[in-house]
C-alpha cells in the first residue's frame, strides 16, 4: 500500500504547477552567491538580507527539491555534489532571466525599435546572453526577440523575413544567405566519469568514434553536421536529443559518451562531472557564423549586434 501511495504522491507532485517545483529567482542568486564566496552569511551580505533569511531559503530550497544543497561549517558553506549540479541549472535560469529582464526593459523605454534575432543552440544557450547584454548597454531603446533552434531552423527564419540576424554553426553557409565568420568553436568527446572511456590511456582512434552509437542532438544541429563530415558518417545514436542542455545532461547521468562544443562543457570539466577523451584522426573545428538575407547587409540594432560579436 505505501509503495502505492508514494508513487501516487510523486505523480500529483510532477503533476503540479512548475513554480511550485522551481525554486524562485532570489533562492537561485543567493546559491550561486555561496558557490562563488564559499560562505552563506557573505552571500546574504551580497544580497542583502540575513544570515538567518538566507539559512530559511537554503533549507526551503532543499526541501522544495529533496536533496542537500549546502554543506555549512565553521571555516564556511560548501555545496555538496547535488548542489553543484544545481547551481549549473541555476545559472542558465538566471542568464535566462537576465536577457529577459534587459528585453523586458527594452519594451518598457520603447517600443519602436525591435531586433529579431535567430540563434543556433549553442551560440543561443552559450555566447549571445552577453552580446545582447552589451547591446542593451548601447541601444536601452532596443527590444530583441529570440528564435532559438538548430541551424537549419535559423536559416528558414531568415530567408522567410522572420529574423533580422542569425548565428550557426554549421560547415557551410545555408542558401540565400550572406555571413561572416565572428569566432571559432572546437567540439570535443565527453564522458561520464564512470565511462569506460574514462579510463583509456590512449587517444579514442577517429573510425571508434564514428562506430560507436552517441548521445547526438538532431539532424539539422550544426553541431552533429560538423561532427558528421569529420568522421565520414555517424552510427545510428544512441539517443537523439533537440538541446546541448539535454546532451549534457544524459552524459552526466552516464547514458553514454557525446560530442559537445568547448563552449558547452567548461563548468562540467572543470568539476569532473565530465571527462574530456581525447581523439587521434579528426579535426573537430567550426567557424561560428553571423548569418543574413543575401543582398541585405545589416542595419541598425542588427549591425551594432554584429560589431559587439567581434569585440
Amino acid at each position: 500500500m505505501s509503495g502505492t501511495h508514494d508513487h501516487t504522491d510523486d505523480r500529483h507532485r510532477s503533476a503540479g504547477s512548475l513554480a511550485h517545483r522551481v525554486p524562485d529567482l532570489g533562492g537561485l542568486e543567493l546559491l550561486l552567491a555561496v558557490a562563488r564566496l564559499g560562505s552563506l552569511g557573505g552571500a546574504a551580505r551580497e544580497l542583502g538580507i540575513t544570515q538567518p533569511a538566507a539559512s530559511s531559503r537554503v533549507r526551503s530550497m532543499e526541501r522544495q527539491l529533496g536533496v542537500a544543497l549546502v554543506d555549512r561549517s565553521p571555516r564556511g558553506s560548501r555545496l555538496t555534489d547535488a548542489g553543484a549540479l544545481v547551481t549549473d541549472w541555476a545559472r542558465r535560469i538566471v542568464e535566462a532571466a537576465e536577457a529577459f529582464d534587459a528585453g523586458a526593459q527594452a519594451l518598457r523605454d520603447r517600443r519602436d525599435s525591435r531586433l529579431r534575432v535567430a540563434a543556433s543552440m549553442t551560440i543561443a544557450e552559450y555566447l549571445l546572453p552577453g552580446w545582447l547584454l552589451a547591446l542593451r548597454a548601447e541601444r536601452p531603446d532596443t527590444a530583441v526577440s529570440l528564435l532559438a533552434g538548430n541551424s537549419a531552423a535559423v536559416a528558414e527564419r531568415l530567408v522567410s523575413g522572420e529574423a533580422d540576424i542569425g548565428f550557426v554553426e554549421g560547415l557551410t553557409v545555408p542558401a540565400g544567405l550572406d555571413s561572416a565568420v565572428i569566432a571559432h568553436d572546437r567540439l570535443i568527446v565527453v564522458a561520464a566519469p564512470s565511462h569506460a572511456w574514462a579510463r583509456r590511456r590512449r587517444p579514442l582512434a577517429a573510425e571508434e568514434l564514428a562506430a560507436t552509437p552517441l548521445i547526438l542532438r538532431e539532424e539539422g544541429s550544426g553541431t552533429r553536421q560538423v561532427l558528421d563530415a569529420a568522421l565520414g558518417g555517424l552510427a545510428r545514436p544512441l539517443i537523439e536529443v533537440s538541446s546541448t542542455t539535454a546532451v549534457k545532461a544524459a552524459v552526466v547521468g552516464g547514458a553514454g559518451p557525446a560530442v559537445l562544443s568547448e563552449l558547452a562543457v567548461g563548468e562540467e570539466l572543470a568539476m569532473r562531472r565530465l571527462v574530456r577523451i581525447p581523439v587521434d584522426g579528426a579535426a573537430l573545428t567550426r567557424d561560428l557564423r553571423a548569418v543574413w538575407r543575401a543582398g541585405h547587409l545589416p542595419a541598425g540594432p542588427a549591425r551594432d549586434l554584429l560589431s559587439l560579436t567581434r569585440g
